[in-house]
């Protein structure tokens, strides 16, 4: 049987997985259930006060009360430098993103019931070859080889089913989710999957939206009780979760209310925060949000070289395409309705599942998925002028070359800064990385030729190479850019991982080894003092009651101390109900013997009883000696 590969969408605010049973993808939940939030993982980590990694849902509950030690949209962070400082250690973005997707790999094998090693992980169509990087490194850490990397809104389509019909067509999938906004335009015809072009930015979600409301809610408060809780981060945390479930809700209802009590104090004592929030004063508050999503609408279709009436079908992804706003907006900036039948919150896990499903070949597919890079990538050249080399929009996997040559006399060493950007200049645009290119022979300036080769992969991470014409040599480079990791640094924090996995599975075992007690206790003690209260010898009864106070008294030690004191009632108890058992019962052919007694004493009684009635008897008595030899 092949190998079980999982699709994750790792979001901004909540991931979901996903995994083909029966031929169809079927939504992975987590340990804890579903959330209010429609997916199984909310996108949160957590320390408590002990140390203890906290992930999803219990990271969620608690964040209230330990705000400090939580971390929220670590995609926002992803391909930086950023550390998030907590309790004294430092954390990569990789690292956070990484505690993420070791929960959902051990709920999946939870819910399969089979070790998972793969995944098909999803990014927005518009994140760059850093953030690309950073998303396999995390997976690495989590210990899932990332087979292949998709983009969100190609999964989308694989998962409404686009891909199984037979006309042309083009689509538009508009991805907005918790912290990512893109827009592309796909091609389908002939089998083939193709993206047009993509737009976006990794800087606009529903989190903005929350941050709208927020803000909202902070100065409606503060006008009307005198108190700024901005730097109340305990507060901030309480409003924060209620500006979410309040967006939620007003998609569904006309008016619902943030209701808070208890958020703040001053010399006349605790005050309540109430606020009535109608969804025309939501939509007031998130319109300017949703119109920023206009100029990348316009760019997708500008870069398709279409028409806005070219769109045949528009495919919603995102928890904000719930919202009547957005969709409405969506409508109108296209002159179309979107899409139905497939949750927007779920289609992207679905269609990482297919591509996982069609990997492990547990889904037939004729569909060839083209998609492309999303922006131009290049090299600095003399005067800090980017020359382009892979134009933003092409088909990958692809590879181009240039060739470059020296800036002055006698150079023998070139350092070749990769960029990636749209802006004619180097430093308007981001650095992937640098290397140098040694032992060039001394020549002048303009001879030495240097062919610079970028290659892209299908999961549209970047490998530079470099070879000096004139001599033949060529070095194939890795770029290490300021947030990919080295392999040492991967290696370690997938120990780390492993070491809270480790704890993870200690502290369950401890919790399970007590709650047995617990529960044991509890029926010994039944047993004893009542069930068989007037059968057990007196001196029997004082073990077990000394055996289970000793018990009691090891809950509050560590596991192997309670599963010694645990045994040794166990053993007890064993004790005295074999001993019981054993008076009870009669010894092995016992019910043979006296069936046949009985039945011999029934036959002198009745000696004056027919021959046929005898006869009978004898069979009865032939009977019951067989019983005996099979008993005995």
């Amino acid at each position: 049987m092949a190998e079980k590969i999982i699709g994750i969408d790792l979001g901004t605010s909540n991931s979901a997985a996903s995994v083909i049973q029966g031929g169809k993808p079927v939504l992975i939940p987590a340990a804890e259930g579903t959330t209010a939030a429609g997916k199984a993982f909310p996108s949160i980590v957590a320390f408590s006060k002990d140390g203890e990694l906290l992930v999803g849902e219990p990271a969620r509950r608690q964040a209230v009360t330990n705000p400090d030690n939580t971390v929220r949209e670590a995609k926002r962070k992803m391909g930086t430098d950023f550390l998030y400082k907590i309790q004294g250690k430092d954390y990569k973005p990789q690292q956070i993103s990484a505690f993420i997707l070791q929960k959902i790999k051990r709920d999946s094998e939870a819910f399969t019931g089979e070790t998972i090693n793969k995944a098909v992980i999803t990014v927005p169509a518009y994140f760059d070859d850093n953030q690309r990087q950073a998303t396999k490194d995390a997976g690495i850490i989590a210990g899932l080889e990332v087979v292949r990397i998709i983009n969100e809104p190609t999964a989308a389509s694989l998962a409404f089913g686009i891909d199984k019909s037979k006309e042309d067509m083009k689509i538009l999938v508009f991805d907005f989710g918790g912290g990512t906004l893109d827009v592309t335009i796909m091609e389908m015809g002939g089998g083939v999957f193709e993206v047009m072009s993509t737009s976006g930015d990794t800087q606009l979600g529903g989190s903005d939206m929350d941050k709208a409301i927020i803000d909202y809610v902070v100065d409606d408060f503060r006008k009307k009780d005198g108190i700024d809780l901005a730097n109340d981060s305990t507060a901030m945390t309480r409003i924060k979760e209620g500006a979410e479930k309040a967006k939620i809700e007003l998609s569904t209802v006309m008016e619902t209310e943030i209701n808070l009590p208890f958020i703040a104090q001053d010399s006349s004592g605790s005050k309540n925060l109430e606020v009535k929030l109608t969804r025309a004063k939501l939509e007031d508050l998130v319109n300017p949000i949703v119109e920023r999503c206009k100029s990348s609408i316009d760019k997708a279709i500008e870069d398709a070289k279409i028409s806005q009436t070219d769109i045949t079908r528009i495919v919603l992804v995102g928890g904000p395409t719930r919202m009547p706003i957005v969709r409405k907006f969506v409508g109108n900036a296209l002159g179309k309705e979107p899409e139905s039948g497939v949750d927007p919150m779920e289609a992207v896990a679905f269609g990482a599942a297919v591509q996982a499903g069609i990997i492990a070949g547990d889904v037939t597919s004729d569909i060839v998925l083209l998609d492309v890079t999303p922006l131009t990538l290049g090299i600095e050249t003399l005067g800090g002028v980017r020359e382009p080399i892979i134009e933003r929009n092409t088909t990958i996997p692809t590879s181009k070359d240039k060739t470059f040559t020296t800036a002055a006399d006698s150079q023998t060493a070139v350092t070749i800064n990769v960029v990636q950007g749209e802006r004619p200049m180097v430093s308007d645009n981001v650095s992937l990385g640098n290397f140098n290119l040694t032992d060039i022979p001394p020549a002048p300036r303009g001879v030495p030729q240097i062919n610079v080769k970028f290659d892209i992969d299908a999961n549209g991470i970047l490998n530079v190479t470099a070879k000096d014409l004139g001599t033949g040599k060529d070095a194939k480079i890795t770029i290490e850019s300021s947030s990919k990791m080295s392999d040492a640094d991967v290696e370690k924090m997938k120990e780390d991982a492993e070491k809270f996995a480790e704890e993870d599975k200690k502290k369950k075992e401890s919790v399970d080894i007590k709650n047995e007690a617990e529960s044991y206790i509890y029926s010994t003690e039944k047993l004893v003092n009542q069930d068989l209260k007037d059968k057990i010898p007196q001196e029997q009864g004082i073990k077990v009651t000394d055996a289970i106070k000793e018990l009691k008294e090891s809950l509050t030690q560590d596991s192997e101390q309670i599963k010694v004191k645990l045994d040794a009632v166990k053993s007890l108890v064993n004790e005295i109900t074999t001993e019981l058992y054993k008076n009870a019962a009669p010894p092995p052919g016992a019910d043979g013997q006296t069936n046949q007694e009985q039945e011999n004493s029934e036959q002198q009684s009745n000696d004056k009883q027919d021959s046929n009635e005898s006869s009978k008897n004898e069979q009865k008595t032939e009977s019951s000696s067989e019983e005996k030899t099979e008993n005995s």
